[in-house]
């Protein structure tokens, strides 16, 4: 696997545990309803909790949460229907966006909750 590939899911390995630490139960890491994708699905008080992972290990142009454009904020959305309509849920949805960078001593996190809503696409 390709080094990239293995700091992502490091990265979301590192964010799952923050949510769990936050009494956040792990229903689904890397969930795919061709062709969308969906990083991490959690759920907490009755709250669906849809959470993109940007994982950088230098300092980009563009910053991390920059990286989930207008597109991507869509295709989120629309991945969340398809799972919830799949798995027969009715229930609020929230969407986070978790940014990782790699620092000399280890991983540093940020996580923006409640990060965008679906109206305002």
């Amino acid at each position: 696997m390709a080094e990239h590939n293995d700091f992502g899911q490091l990265a979301e390995s590192f964010i799952v545990q923050k949510y769990l630490k936050n009494n956040y139960q792990i229903l689904e890491r890397n969930w795919r309803s061709h062709p969308l994708e969906i990083d991490i699905i959690a759920f907490r008080d009755d709250v669906l909790v849809i959470i993109e992972v940007k994982a950088r290990s230098y300092n980009d142009v563009i910053s991390p949460e920059d990286a989930v454009n207008q597109k991507k904020k869509r295709f989120l959305v629309k991945a969340a229907n398809d799972y919830m309509i799949q798995n027969h849920m009715d229930i609020e949805c929230r969407f986070d966006i978790a940014v990782v960078l790699k620092k000399k001593d280890g991983l540093a996190a940020k996580i923006y909750v409640d990060a965008f809503q679906p109206y305002e696409l």
